[in-house]
């Protein structure tokens, strides 16, 4: 298989699998690739688009302990970013071999993470790293597991294994990691939350969800309704 780093940060995936291994992929992402959305509306990506956010989504729920150690740890991703660039949503983030991703990424990735602070001299030379902080640990989890059942956002079925903690006031603007902060979001919705103008905020102790007036032109806050009786 072949990657490829384009200038614009994507990577490109070329390769050709034997049969087995091919029938069993697309088993795999068959049932996250449906062309229609959880409501049954037509899905607005192409096929290409689907099967690489199935992939996507694939890649969210693979258990690193079981895979091998590279370089003394586990698989992960690492991202440098400056905090005014994490803050102001301004430039790019750089990770490994040339990747680059944008601060709405790097925010949408940090809700669920191990942020460690390093402090660099002006030629960008590491002169301090600070220990790692864990934004929901698992006691946090197990009470969003225990309220939200799921995916949170209206109208999707996604189980708690698709999910991550989601900080409604993002940690960046101060936003506390606390259960009335957070909702569990597939990593699909997470997507729409932190780069749509879908909003999320708490009403009762339940995440409501407003969609954009494009959507509804009421713009009727929602809730998800099928983890509790689905």
């Amino acid at each position: 298989m072949h990657l490829h780093t384009g200038r614009d940060g994507r990577l490109t995936l070329r390769g050709i699998l034997d049969a087995k291994t091919g029938c069993l992929l697309q088993e795999i992402l068959s049932p996250l690739t449906k062309p229609e959305t959880d409501n049954g509306t037509p899905d607005p990506r192409s096929a290409a688009e689907r099967n690489g956010d199935a992939l996507a989504d694939i890649l969210n729920v693979v258990d690193s302990a079981k895979l091998p150690i590279q370089g003394a740890e586990r698989p992960h991703l690492t991202v440098t970013i400056s905090w005014d660039m994490l803050r102001d949503c301004l430039g790019v983030a750089r990770a490994y071999e040339g990747l680059t991703i944008t601060p709405e990424t790097a925010r949408r990735l940090a809700c669920d993470a191990d942020i460690i602070p390093v402090v660099l001299n002006s030629e960008g030379v590491p002169l301090d790293v600070g220990r790692s902080e864990r934004l929901a640990g698992p006691e946090l989890r197990k009470a969003l597991i225990a309220r939200d059942k799921g995916c949170a956002r209206p109208g999707c079925t996604r189980p708690v294994r698709h999910t991550r903690a989601h900080h409604i006031l993002s940690w960046v603007d101060g936003g506390t990691t606390c259960l009335d902060n957070c909702v569990l979001l597939c990593d699909k919705h997470h997507r729409e939350i932190h780069h749509t103008d879908w909003t999320v905020r708490m009403n009762n102790g339940h995440p409501e969800f407003t969609p954009p007036v494009e959507v509804d032109g009421e713009q009727k806050p929602l809730r998800n309704t099928y983890h509790l009786y689905g």
